[in-house]
């Protein structure tokens, strides 16, 4: 549920009235500086009172002290609740988009997402603290300035009125310029971050094809845009801002020359006019801040729509309202009529139907695209089938909630993804605060990787790079194998887990996976040496069953399971034993 940005501020309340007390207090004292300033003129120096002279410069320093403590306190105030409440909208951004369905990662890249994370985040971040800081400082300092000079002479301080009023349109209409340009910059700097974060992540794949210089073409048109953004928007500055430098430049001159004539003409005493110049000082510099935090402000609002977009996405995936809990998941799966298609595009699963008895294997071939994936992601519940229906242990796994139902399976993924960090937390990865030492060494001896692992220098401890980059693809596969083992639930899937691996140590892991009755697997494969042990083979065609039965059933019938075994091992021998075919 998405937290709009008042009530962030509301829950910093406390903090924001102190902070806001300290800014009053700081103000206030400022503005006492040009009375004193006015009494020494005319009372100690016009005035000959050398005797209160003491006073005044007494309460020159206090004021000074003064406005150094309650400077300090709003400042570091506002820092701070400024940087808790960007912490939480962080963290309450990267839960929302966790929570979120995998169709939505399906069209949204990730460098998007980055940006939306640490730059828009940041941008409000400033906005919540310095930002807003200045803001009140200005319209308060304003207020109390203008106040101080219609009580010293109300016809004088028409002028910096006019000046203010003047120097609002323009920030107004600077504000109003930069505000479609600052939307634009945004979604260049995510386009700019998903081509920088899609490079490195493959630069070897740029390398192998050599593509540096395509890629850094594409890379330098997306930074020229960048770079055009940010100059029209350096262009609205500059248009406006100098309109603020003349107004700035020419207040303290017209205050001295009217202002010096009421002397002149003793409608005002020789201090009144030097306190009248100091508060003229005064609000020059916040005319001055209009247009950077026009500018700031601007950018805060345009990152905080790009966040508001994102919490208007919802799961596609959710939970029923009461979910059943199984007690003890024993691994029975079922496939009823299942259907599955996602949006605008046509249908990937037609009328699955089978049977996994809990221990059993169930082995699932077929051609690139023929669907075998779709249905490991519809058993997870990262997308929902669109027709039929699909049971853990007799009960829809949509009225399951979605902890027992992942926690419930193991999957060796076929894009192995490893973490940047030790091979022992790669390895834990599925249940860390259940997993010891001693399960970690038993699953990659398991998985036939503890003898590379224990090779490396700093055995379990060492640190693999990003994505398992040193690694070969076997070495990440043994892993990722490891780390489904040593999580050790009721379903374990491998989705083409042992490809890069060469047989003698993929017949080691098959021998494995036999010594796990109690667990149903689920082998998704091209090689038939993965899934001709197997209590049930689907064969999957254009989204649907094509073929089902044993290994053996399957050579029998000489259709594409066959042609499959063909093209790998030759022909079968052609003697039988009890009525089945004696495979190579």
């Amino acid at each position: 549920m998405r937290k709009k940005l008042s009530m962030y501020i509301w829950e910093y309340k406390w903090h924001y009235a102190f902070a806001i007390a300290s800014l009053l207090v700081s103000v206030c004292l400022d503005m006492l500086a040009p009375m004193l300033t006015m009494h020494i003129i005319d009372d100690v120096i016009l005035g000959g009172n050398i005797a209160i002279l003491p006073y005044l410069l007494g309460g020159i320093l206090i004021v000074g002290v003064g406005r150094c403590v309650f400077q300090y306190a709003k400042e570091y105030t506002f820092d701070k609740v400024g940087s808790s409440i960007g912490s939480d909208m962080r963290k309450n951004l990267f839960d929302h988009i966790q929570g979120l369905s995998s169709s939505f990662f399906d069209k949204t890249n990730t460098g998007e997402l980055m940006a939306r994370v640490k730059d828009d985040i940041d941008r409000i971040w400033n906005t919540l603290s310095y930002v807003s800081m200045l803001l009140l400082e200005v319209i308060f300092h304003t207020c109390v300035v203008l106040f101080c000079m219609y009580r010293l002479h109300a016809p004088l301080a028409v002028i910096p009125t006019i000046a203010m009023l003047i120097s609002a349109l323009i920030a107004v209409g600077m504000e109003r310029h930069l505000g479609s340009v600052y939307e634009d910059i945004s979604e260049e700097n995510a386009v700019l971050n998903t081509v920088a974060e899609e490079n490195l992540a493959g630069v070897r794949t740029v390398k192998a094809f050599a593509r540096e210089k395509f890629e850094i073409s594409k890379f330098l048109s997306h930074n020229q845009r960048y770079y055009e953004l940010n100059m029209r928007q350096s262009k609205v500055f500059v248009r406006y801002y100098p309109y603020l430098q003349i107004i700035t430049k020419l207040l303290p001159m017209t205050i001295l020359l009217l202002g010096g004539r009421l002397v002149i003409q003793e409608t005002i005493t020789l201090g009144m006019l030097g306190a009248f110049l100091e508060y003229s000082n005064n609000i020059v510099w916040p005319m001055e801040m209009l247009g950077w935090l026009s500018n700031d402000f601007s950018a805060g609002i345009a990152s905080n729509k790009k966040i508001v977009r994102i919490y208007e996405q919802q799961p596609a995936i959710t939970e029923a309202k009461n979910p059943v809990h199984l007690d003890h998941v024993q691994g029975g799966i079922e496939f009823s009529h299942v259907s599955f298609h996602k949006e605008d595009m046509h249908e990937i699963l037609h009328d699955i139907t089978f049977q996994a008895a809990p221990g059993s294997t169930i082995g699932i071939m077929g051609a690139t695209g023929a669907g075998k994936t779709s249905v490991i992601q519809l058993l997870q519940r990262l997308y929902d089938a669109t027709g039929g229906c699909i049971m853990l242990d007799g009960v829809d796994i949509r009225q399951l909630s979605l902890k027992q139902l992942r926690s419930s399976i193991s999957i060796v993924m076929q894009d192995v993804f490893l973490f940047s960090d030790t091979i022992n937390e790669n390895v834990k990865l599925g249940k860390k605060e259940y997993i010891d030492e001693a399960i970690v060494r038993k699953a990659s001896r398991d998985a036939q990787a503890s003898g590379f692992i224990e090779k490396m220098p700093d055995e379990y401890e060492t640190v693999i790079g990003e994505r398992g980059i040193g690694l070969s693809g076997g070495q990440k596969q043994r892993i990722s194998i490891a780390r489904a083992l040593a999580k050790h639930t009721p379903i374990l899937i491998m989705d083409d887990s042992t490809s890069a691996l060469d047989m003698e140590t993929e017949h080691e892991i098959q021998k494995t996976l036999k010594s796990l009755p109690d667990t149903t697997k689920l082998i998704i494969a091209h090689r038939i040496s993965a899934v001709r042990h197997a209590d049930e083979i689907i064969v999957l065609e254009n989204g649907s069953i094509a073929e089902r039965g044993t290994h053996d059933e399957l050579l029998a019938q000489k259709g594409l399971y066959y042609t499959t075994y063909v093209s790998q091992y030759g022909e079968p021998t052609a003697i039988k034993k009890g009525g089945a075919y004696d495979g190579n």
